[in-house]
């Protein structure tokens, strides 16, 4: 019995004891007489229609079952969906109409007529078939679509402990590489869309949701910009690929764009869903560092004194832990009569690293509100998403150089307290204490959007939004009086607010005439980004139990308290339009053009143009093919166009600024009693010069495609070749002229280019087996091939060493015919004579000097590739999801600085890589080379899920519950590779002058191998 059938007799009894209590005296004569049971039926059956109940099967075209179709009963919002089995049970009107409905089928409406069994076989809908996607600045059926855009619908996401938007895609898409700068909860991404292709921009695309153009300025973490967005918020994502698709953005859309669409209710659909689940994450693999026994062995046979400790430890077990994640979603969806609809959501994620004081905890709310009028003329869409993140953050570089270095003889604690280490070393449980790095932000983005038709076809569309943020971050270390360069304590406090506002006007006219079918966008935008930071930093607190961020601190001549503040906006207003035109739903034509002008650049170039012209022909569509039993998809698509790039260039950089100084001869004394620098007057000099001639970097795109879907589309997929050439890059560079008032100067490298071309293929397979197996197998790959041309310089340099003896040093960087991130470095080939490095004489003058490094590989690889494995059978269903890379090279910093017999010999912990030349010398300096080069090639199981579908009815709960789902999820299960640190698919190295840097690991956090248990209520 269903809540309605219930309500129903409520109400019939209640009128019946009304009835009953207000005429019970009544005498014999009245006009009401006593109610009998003959009147109380009739009563009922007037207040509401006879309920019957119906169930049966909902088959597709071959007679297969289909899971989660829709049973609705036409002008209510009655409704219920069909198990795995197809089945349905459902109680309606006697005198009902069913709807059957499912996602690619043509709804089909079958009248009741007192039937108690209703079987549907639905026919496919090619309409349908032909999904939506987002592009910029509207929607296109698939069959519509000219450029290269690649979609993932929320039911493919990667499943387990997501973080952030990047985590869902990785894997999913040609041609796009998503990787992990550390396994820090919240880490930040590199997302590189058909290859890297500029210096100080970097890789990241534009991200844009719900229509709203997010500005990736950081908000004080170094952490994803995307953290605030809850994921299961999410319910597509749509990635622009190729400029013809991307170009409508303009002057940010030379990396990409990925457009986020979140959830939105559905009209005569009320829904609420429950998740939650808990995750356990430990250290996927240990370094093959020495244990206490062989240690004791091989410091001596290392050249050192042994100091023993007496103890066995394993720090790599004693710094890291299981690390346990939780995770609460709440929402509720709905509308009624196409009027309104709904969507509300909140959420709170608390995930734990694997080190202490290692954490991220969000909360999150989410409101998407729709609402039509006069007839669906006015329409009026808000969304809105408040977050709240917590963000603990541990010295992770020290914690891993412990991890691997610390003598496993010494134990942890002596005597109940943390050992006290040799050196001047802070023992790791000490840092745990004293160490805080905790940053509390806050985050809003909301936009309205309100739309209205004009008249028949043509729609004015106004779209205002503000994104903002506000973090504080006090990164602090406590006095510890036992260590002398601890005894003061510190405090790095800071508070950074950003501000993104945004205006867009914008007409759409769209109409048809015969086989003639065009849509006419034009439009305006406005947007805004205002920066503001101060930053405090102060030394030396008293020692007590109060943390330094709540102490008072006096600043004195010793310990001076610095203040650093800075306030930076940056504006781009916009013109665009796009002519989309069709002849037969067979001959396509997509033309774009923006004009972007920002305040980032030069006078004389404000604006920059993108223009981009795109063709498709639907051949399926033709007589040939129109009849075809194997071909039910086949268009070609051919595109060119532009777009730019503004992003990782400071702003108004083109302008002239000075500062005060007292450095070198800045300073003339004016005062002749001045005996010191600090008697001299500040000196205003230049800091930058002007370069009103700075221009946008501009990305020059071609692309040809072929999508196809055979055998009743079954069997899907996707070819696209594609070629991106990058020109006039622009770099903080060093000036040519040294008789110049600063050394260097914001310009374009007008002859220097960017080439990225290569080829993407994706198939999908879907098979039906009997009738309780379905099986999908699909997989991309992605063959991408990077070089820079004629650059005036003999290296720029995107990684270099860090540490003692080795900062400084050049690893990678951009060198002529080679790809981005190539390795320069001296060819190891051995140990020689006197236990020293032998490398290669490469010119052979009998030097071994700079001008002997050889380009030894590169951090890009060029070849990408993923594929997934997805079997249902009846209530329970896998997911497996791999992917991979090849034909790069990860330079493995760690092992420079911590594996060599130096360190051995000092009673420091290492691996075999020390000691694999017995005759090398404890003093060998541990010089930048292909020495500690590796292969970064792997193959993961990125995750691996169980689901089942437990049946309502088969517990009882029909009435209440429409589906409960239990889930068993794996991440990062297991890792084929021969690089030997913890992850291959990291990047710990520093930007250089603003210049991005790849694949250098240098004490990476860890990525943990994670299993969660998930539960998932729709009711």
């Amino acid at each position: 019995m269903n809540f309605k059938n219930r309500f129903s007799k409520i109400i019939c009894a209640s009128v019946w004891l009304v009835t009953w209590a207000g005429f019970s005296s009544t005498p014999s004569h009245s006009l009401f007489p006593e109610p009998d049971e003959t009147t109380f039926l009739n009563l009922r059956n007037n207040l509401k229609p006879v309920q019957q109940s119906i169930s049966g099967t909902v088959t597709d075209e071959t007679g297969a079952p289909l899971p989660g179709a829709t049973v609705l009963e036409k002008g209510t919002t009655n409704g219920t969906t069909t198990d795995f089995d197809g089945n349905y049970i459902i109680d309606v009107a006697q005198n009902a109409v069913l709807e059957v409905s499912y996602l690619g089928y043509s709804t089909k409406e079958i009248s009741v007529n007192g039937q108690a069994t209703i079987n549907a076989q639905l026919e496919p809908d090619a309409t349908q078939l032909e999904d939506v996607v987002v592009v910029g600045y509207g929607t296109q059926k698939r069959s519509d679509v000219t450029g290269s855009i690649a979609s993932v619908k929320s039911e493919d996401f990667n499943k387990g402990v997501v973080t952030n938007p990047g985590e869902l895609l990785q894997g999913k898409i040609a041609g796009v590489n998503v990787t992990s700068v550390s396994g820090e909860p919240g880490a930040s991404q590199n997302i590189v869309i058909r290859g890297v292709g500029s210096f100080r921009s970097g890789t990241t695309p534009l991200f844009v949701i719900d229509g709203f153009v997010i500005d990736n300025t950081s908000t004080g973490v170094a952490s994803n910009p995307l953290n605030f967005i809850n994921p299961q918020d999410i319910e597509s994502m749509d990635v622009l690929k190729d400029a013809s698709a991307a170009a409508i953005y303009g002057a940010r859309a030379a990396n990409g764009v990925i457009v986020i669409t979140t959830k939105k209710g559905k009209a005569g659909k009320s829904e609420m869903n429950l998740s939650v689940s808990t995750a356990f994450s430990t250290l996927t693999n240990q370094m093959d560092i020495f244990g206490s026994d062989e240690f004791r062995r091989q410091v001596p046979a290392a050249g050192g004194t042994l100091v023993d400790g007496g103890a066995n430890t394993d720090w790599q077990d004693e710094l890291t832990r299981t690390g346990i994640t939780k995770n609460v979603n709440f929402s509720m969806s709905g509308g009624g009569a196409d009027k309104f609809s709904y969507y509300a959501s909140v959420g709170v994620n608390d995930q734990q690293g694997i080190f202490e004081n290692s954490s991220l905890k969000r909360y999150s709310g989410r409101l998407n509100l729709n609402q039509k009028a006069f007839d669906g003329r006015l329409n009026v869409d808000f969304n809105m998403t408040a977050s709240r993140i917590l963000n603990n953050r541990p010295e992770a570089s020290a914690i891993v150089t412990d991890m691997l270095e610390l003598n496993p003889t010494v134990p942890v604690y002596t005597n109940g307290v943390p050992t006290v280490l040799d050196d001047n070393r802070l023992n790791p449980i000490v840092r745990n204490q004293i160490y805080l790095d905790e940053a509390n932000s806050n985050r809003i983005l909301a936009n309205i959007a309100p739309s209205v038709e004009i008249i028949k076809g043509l729609t004015y569309r106004l779209n205002l939004g503000v994104d903002y943020s506000s973090t504080n971050r006090d990164e602090q270390q406590a006095p510890y009086a036992l260590l002398e360069d601890f005894n003061q304590g510190t405090l790095n406090s800071r508070v950074i607010t950003n501000q993104n506002t945004l205006v867009e006007n914008t007409l759409n006219y769209t109409f048809s005439k015969g086989d003639h079918n065009v849509t006419f966008l034009v439009g305006h935008s406005y947007q805004e980004v205002l920066l503001q930071q101060k930053i405090f930093e102060l030394e030396s607190f008293a020692t007590n139990d109060i943390e330094p961020r709540y102490q008072d601190q006096i600043s004195s001549q010793e310990f001076p308290t610095s203040l650093f503040s800075k306030a930076e906006k940056n504006e781009l207003e916009s013109y665009f339009g796009r002519l989309n035109y069709g002849y037969k739903d067979k001959y396509l034509l997509t033309a774009t053009m923006r004009a972007d002008g920002s305040s980032r650049f030069g006078e004389n170039n404000k604006y920059g143009y993108f223009p981009s012209v795109a063709l498709g022909w639907n051949i399926s569509k033709e007589n040939f093919l129109a009849e075809s039993s194997i071909v039910n998809n086949l268009k070609l698509r051919a595109s060119w166009g532009q777009t730019g790039n503004q992003e990782g260039i400071d702003n108004k950089v083109s302008l002239a600024s000075y500062t005060d100084s007292k450095a070198d001869n800045d300073t003339y004394p004016l005062d002749d009693g001045a005996t010191t620098l600090d008697g001299y007057p500040f000196g205003t000099v230049p800091a930058r010069t002007a370069n009103p001639n700075l221009k946008w970097e501009v990305a020059t795109s071609t692309n040809i495609g072929l999508d196809f879907g055979l055998f009743n589309n079954r069997l899907t997929g996707t070819f696209d070749y594609f070629k991106k050439v990058t020109t006039d890059v622009v770099m903080f560079a060093n000036r040519v002229d040294p008789i110049q008032p600063t050394e260097k100067i914001w310009t374009n490298l007008e002859n220097l280019e960017i080439h990225n071309s290569g080829v993407e293929f994706a198939l999908d397979y879907r098979a039906v087996i009997g009738s309780d197996f379905t099986m999908n197998i699909g997989g991309n790959v992605s063959f991408i091939d990077n070089e820079v041309k004629d650059s005036p310089f003999a290296i720029i340099t995107t990684g270099s060493a860090q540490g003692a003896g080795q900062t400084g040093a050049t690893i990678n960087g951009y060198l002529n015919n080679q790809p981005i991130g190539t390795f320069y470095v001296k060819e190891f080939v051995g140990i020689g004579e006197d236990g020293k490095n032998l490398f290669r004489d490469v010119n052979g003058d009998g030097e071994i000097l700079d001008d002997d490094r050889i380009a030894a590989g590169s951090a890009l690889p060029d070849v990408l590739y993923a594929f997934y494995l997805k079997f249902d059978y009846k209530n329970f269903d896998l997911g497996l999801n791999f992917n991979g890379v090849s034909g790069n090279k990860i330079y493995n910093h760690t092992a420079m600085s911590s594996f060599s017999k130096g360190q051995l010999s000092r009673n420091l912990n290492t691996t075999d890589f020390a000691i694999q030349y017995p005759a090398e010398d404890v003093s060998n300096s541990n010089e930048v080379s292909t020495r500690y080069l590796e292969d970064g090639s792997f193959l993961r199981l990125n995750n691996a899920t169980l689901g089942y579908n437990l049946l309502a009815d088969k517990i009882g709960l029909d009435d209440y519950v429409n589906n409960i789902r239990f889930t068993l999820t794996g991440q990062n299960l297991f890792l084929i590779t021969d690089y030997t640190g913890y992850n291959p698919e990291v990047n710990t190295g520093e930007a250089i002058d603003g210049i991005q840097t790849f694949g250098i690991d240098r004490y990476t956090y860890p990525s943990p191998r994670t299993i969660l248990v998930g539960l998932n209520v729709t009711f």
